[in-house]
């Protein structure tokens, strides 16, 4: 076999340990040249600690790694990858908030260098990110800091795929459609398939099972650290790959959830706003026990309508009156989510000091009761809730975000796009808990790039350029629909 037959990369019996955990067990995973290879598995089955030992961010604890057949050395590093043609998008965003797009992209250059490097760092960003993303709204010299998650995302991925002197043979994806909406993401699938059609590999890692059934060649399934599955993408269904993660049984909770939505209109109104910086149209209103959700193309107002809610619920406009006390579950959890110091335990009874107290100060048995009891209602894997949050996987993260609202005494809970990396089988759980806190009277406002999600809603507010431009009842939420909605002034 030749040097240009050879799999891009491959593991053989990759092992690694975290104290008592195990991530990988046994993997063996290979990449051909000009392969698109989809990763899937359910949060802390090991996808992320594999892409990291690919990156040479972490060392296996035994096991080969092989790059064009050729075995790595122990001081393998993440500039070797990068030397090796290997680049990285990882699901916790890398970039440097406190510089432009530009000055990022030189981190990863070392050839641009000298005068006029920043000019050159400039149009290689931009042409990169006009051929993946069109009409994308990005400057060079933004710094990154200001963007939005998507934008920030975008920017991230278009790096990873501009090229100077080193070769591009991989990118490793993981996630990269979290913070995108349908179209930009759709834009993203099709430049990289243009890719691997030229020659090169990709790895994409995604709890978004269409993506991978019509993205990619082939699909490996982990489970408790071990491959259990890896066969022609052609050779699954949504169904067989659900039921290879594991996952058997769970859509029909998924059917259960939506088919009990229902309209409560004649309910109790607990949220009026009308987005402070429309010109014109109408208002949202929000009713207790309703779920409402937000669409429209990422970035056209419906964080910031999130935070005017937010905001509100503590000092009420003449655009926003709220009735009720607010919890706030964020998409973007490095930024605006969790305690990166503290346990989980911590990070998960912050929202409920009050029901903590005793004389003043709280106590830990309740701290560690209640912790407890919500590490097993949602399904954080760890050993310990006392464990730092950043032992966790991304997904498991976000669950305990998800617990901190939900076992707080919120009345009204806002979601930005909060599925951010969770697995298909949490958020199916995930739902069938946000649709009985509904019918418990409980109200969510959630924000969703993921069109399926509109489902769960009892109706939604589709928004453009910052003004809410249709409200759709659940029989109008359809893709069709809400991408028609996004792209007119009204529906």
């Amino acid at each position: 076999m030749t040097a240009a037959q050879q799999p891009v990369v491959s593991l053989d019996g990759v092992k690694k340990n975290f104290g008592a955990v195990r991530a990988l067990a046994d993997v063996d995973v290979e990449v051909a040249p000009g392969e698109c290879v989809g990763l899937v598995g359910h949060n802390g089955a090991g996808k992320t600690t594999l892409v990291n030992v690919l990156a040479g961010t972490i060392a296996p604890d035994a096991g080969t790694l092989r790059i064009s057949g050729v075995p790595v050395p122990g001081s393998y590093a993440p500039a070797d990858a990068y030397r090796q043609g290997i680049r990285f998008v990882f699901q916790e965003l890398s970039l440097c908030p406190n510089l432009s797009v530009a000055e990022n992209v030189r981190i990863v250059h070392a050839s641009l260098r000298g005068l006029g490097w920043k000019t050159r760092a400039r149009d290689l960003i931009r042409t990169k990110l006009d051929e993946i993303f069109p009409g994308h709204g990005i400057k060079p010299d933004d710094e990154v800091g200001d963007l939005l998650i998507g934008q920030r995302q975008m920017a991230e991925i278009a790096r990873a795929f501009t090229v100077t002197d080193e070769p591009l043979r991989l990118v490793i994806l993981d996630e990269p459609t979290s913070s995108l909406d349908a179209v930009t993401a759709k834009q993203l699938l099709t430049f990289v398939r243009r890719q691997v059609a030229e020659g090169a590999s990709c790895i994409l890692i995604s709890h978004l099972l269409g993506d991978i059934l019509d993205y990619c060649d082939r699909i490996v399934v982990m489970k408790d650290g071990k491959v259990v599955a890896g066969r022609s993408a052609k050779d699954f269904d949504r169904h067989s790959l659900v039921v290879a993660m594991g996952t058997v049984g769970e859509t029909r909770k998924e059917a259960k959830a939506i088919r009990a939505a229902q309209n409560r209109a004649d309910a109790p109104l607990v949220v009026r706003a009308r987005p402070v910086t429309a010109i014109n149209g109408e208002g949202l209103a929000a009713h207790k026990g309703e779920i409402v959700g937000l669409a429209g193309l990422a970035g056209h107002g419906q964080t910031r309508m999130l935070l005017q809610i937010f905001a509100g619920a503590a000092r009420p406009t003449a655009d926003t009156e709220v009735k009720g006390p607010v919890a706030f579950i964020a998409g973007d959890r490095q930024s605006d989510g969790i305690f990166t110091l503290w346990s989980i335990g911590q990070n998960i009874t912050v929202g409920s000091l009050k029901k903590m107290l005793k004389s003043g100060l709280t106590v830990p048995e309740r701290e560690s009761e209640m912790a407890k009891s919500w590490k097993e209602r949602i399904g954080i894997r760890t050993p310990s809730v006392a464990n730092n949050i950043l032992t966790l996987s991304g997904g498991n993260q976000q669950k305990t975000l998800f617990a901190r609202a939900l076992g707080s005494p919120a009345e009204i809970v806002l979601m930005d796009d909060p599925m951010r990396g969770v697995d298909v089988g949490t958020k199916l759980e995930v739902y069938d808990i946000i649709r009985k806190e509904a019918e418990a009277g409980r109200t969510f406002i959630w924000y969703t790039t993921e069109i399926d999600e509109l489902a769960h809603c009892d109706r939604a507010y589709v928004f453009r350029n910052g003004s809410i431009v249709a409200d759709l009842d659940r029989a109008e939420l359809t893709e069709e629909r809400v991408l028609q909605s996004s792209f007119q002034e009204s529906a």
